[in-house]
């Protein structure tokens, strides 16, 4: 069976493109197709494939200037040539789906989100964006809205990461999808003694403004506690500047300062609304509890009063509240490090490589 697999840029290792080195492993034959690939911001599980870019990639700049090249990326997908393979594979949060599949092929979406900056996050895209953006924003989103819900009808199945994204895909796209969570390394991640244990919170992530870094540093400025931040990204000026003597933001971090912080923080907090959401499953891997705001993906990963505490509300007073209904509620770290183990890559694995046997032979039926 010759499989390929398609992804909207290779420009780092972030949670898409974790996606895609699980389905390597598990389809080690296939081929890569995508719009801009960098092969020193990949992993060598993905090195190891056949790469293939549209002509995105021979843009000016592309590696750095891919997202303005936007309105062109519905044709380089259409022109992308798919002739002979039996499976395809979408990854769709930029745009991917996009391709035109052979007839008898097998063309299975996997969907991190429809791409947020056209449908469910374009105000706040628009809002954050210079003048001369904001003016061509509009015109330009709704050609890529229609032309991104038509390709859809390309699409045999969609799996989606949440229950979450799958609502979004049904509003949409108006299509149904199956749920399968996206692989997260838990194994790479230990919890220590109680004696190690420090006094600290935690965040972890990239410092945009939709993961709300503000509030989290408001509500530890307030309380005297001690929260650290590990991530980069455009807020990182402005968390930095906004840190009261209890908030230490780090940066960037290695992976191993990641693993130590985890495992010895008292709890990870996550004030933003995401679509899955690696980092609670990895806090979680690591024996501590999460606070979480109620809503997204956090509401599929973590356990009430179990492995962690929600807050109803994106507010400095809602997050103060939650970290002391933590502090007064009895967690088991061996029972929240149990329940991360359900989101390991071999879950992923054995579920896709399931489902993905039951299309194809549901597809050569109908031959």
């Amino acid at each position: 069976m010759r499989v390929a697999i398609v992804h909207y840029w290779f420009v780092g290792m972030r949670g898409g493109e974790k996606v895609i080195e699980a389905l390597c492993e598990l389809f080690p034959q296939a081929d890569i197709f995508t719009h801009v690939y960098r092969p020193d911001a990949v992993s060598p599980v993905i090195r190891r494939h056949k790469v293939s870019t549209s002509f995105i990639g021979r843009l000016p700049a592309a590696h750095r200037l891919y997202k303005s090249y936007l309105p062109l990326m519905p044709m380089a997908l259409e022109n992308l040539d798919l002739r002979g393979y039996d499976l395809v594979i979408s990854s769709e949060s930029g745009p991917a789906k996009g391709i035109v599949p052979p007839a008898d092929a097998v063309h299975i979406c996997y969907c991190h989100s429809p791409m947020r900056y056209i449908w469910n996050m374009f105000h706040d895209y628009r809002e954050r964006s210079g003048f001369l953006t904001r003016m061509m924003m509009p015109p330009i989103a709704h050609y890529i809205r229609n032309w991104d819900a038509a390709s859809a009808s390309r699409v045999d199945h969609f799996v989606s990461n949440s229950k979450t994204v799958a609502r979004r895909v049904q509003s949409y796209y108006r299509r149904d999808s199956d749920v399968i969570f996206p692989p997260v390394d838990t194994a790479a991640f230990r919890p220590v003694e109680t004696s190690e244990l420090e006094d600290y919170y935690l965040m972890v992530g990239e410092l945009v403004s939709y993961k709300r870094p503000d509030l989290a540093v408001e509500a530890f400025n307030r309380t005297g506690r001690k929260l650290v931040i590990i991530g980069g990204g455009e807020m990182f000026a402005k968390v930095k500047a906004m840190a009261g003597p209890t908030v230490s933001v780090l940066g960037p971090q290695p992976f191993s300062a990641l693993q130590h912080h985890y495992a010895r923080c008292r709890a990870l907090v996550f004030p933003g609304e995401e679509d899955f959401g690696i980092v609670p499953v990895e806090a979680m891997a690591s024996g501590r509890p999460v606070i979480a705001y109620g809503r997204g993906g956090a509401t599929e990963t973590v356990i009430a009063d179990r492995t962690g505490v929600f807050f109803q509300t994106q507010s400095v007073e809602a997050i103060i509240d939650a970290i002391e209904r933590l502090e007064k509620t009895d967690i088991d770290p061996s029972a929240i490090t149990a329940h991360a183990a359900g989101f390991g890559k071999e879950v992923f694995t054995e579920k896709m490589r399931a489902y993905v046997e039951r299309r194809v032979h549901e597809k050569s039926m109908q031959a």
